[in-house]
């Protein structure tokens, strides 16, 4: 039997929740404060904020929403986007934070993730990546949303990241990012099975079967989910009840 997380991914530009399809022709989605608690409601286990347009501004703009969801949400939060120092940790951190996701900055410095992790715990540390399809079990490591290729090769770059302290890893297929198709499940298989954390993923979730097929395929220990949810294709009980149908432990509402 399969213990599997279920996790609302919710990325943000200014104050709104918005969503695009392959990270682009983003659309405003609503208040975040709202959907967040609602979700909150229903069941979901945690929460991701992604602040989408913060490494292209060189902020992360997610304090005061953290904060104030985190009055009101008593669940694992895990905040990513522009985070650069172990001093925006800090303050996401005290915020309200449980966890920060770290993309553009520790592909520019790989030492960012042993310096969060020695500071706050591997636990603590969540290695983002978005990873896009080159061919046949080979992808590679996007940045600032999806918009910039590295040439990294994103098993490569799993593994280092795991090896620097990373306590977890945020798998997200740009490719199927918004698509409602599926998740890349060679990817998250290829991934989980060369690093001893837990993985993510993200892009793609549609329908109940992606769900199963990620987590028992893809060998998943979490799923996020965002256009799904959002838009009201599919609840969070509806999910968990279909899950432990399918043999998964998840948290029974």
């Amino acid at each position: 039997m399969s213990n599997v997380r279920l996790i609302v991914r919710l990325d943000i530009k200014g104050p709104n929740l918005v969503k695009g399809v392959q990270m682009e022709g983003l659309r405003v989605i609503g208040n975040t404060q709202k959907f967040a608690y609602q979700y909150y409601l229903d069941g979901i286990d945690e929460i991701i904020y992604i602040d989408i347009v913060a490494s292209l501004y060189g902020r992360n703009n997610l304090s005061e929403i953290v904060k104030r969801t985190s009055q009101d949400v008593f669940i694992p939060i895990t905040v990513g986007g522009g985070i650069r120092t172990v001093e925006d940790v800090r303050k996401l951190l005290r915020a309200g934070a449980d966890k920060v996701a770290i993309n553009t900055a520790s592909v520019k410095r790989p030492d960012l993730i042993r310096d969060v992790s020695r500071c706050f715990g591997s636990q603590c540390t969540v290695l983002s990546i978005q990873a896009k399809r080159l061919g046949k079990c080979k992808w590679e490591v996007y940045t600032d949303n999806g918009r910039e290729h590295t040439g990294i090769d994103v098993l490569e770059w799993a593994i280092r990241g795991t090896e620097l302290g990373a306590g977890e890893i945020l798998l997200t297929s740009v490719d199927r990012e918004g698509t409602k198709k599926g998740f890349d499940v060679d990817l998250v298989s290829t991934v989980s099975k060369a690093v001893h954390v837990p993985v993510i993923a993200c892009g793609g979730m549609g329908n109940m079967e992606h769900l199963i097929k990620v987590v028992q395929d893809g060998k998943a220990d979490a799923v996020a989910m965002a256009s799904v949810l959002h838009y009201n294709l599919l609840n969070i009980k509806e999910i968990s009840a279909f899950a432990l149908k399918n043999n998964m432990t998840v948290r029974k509402l």
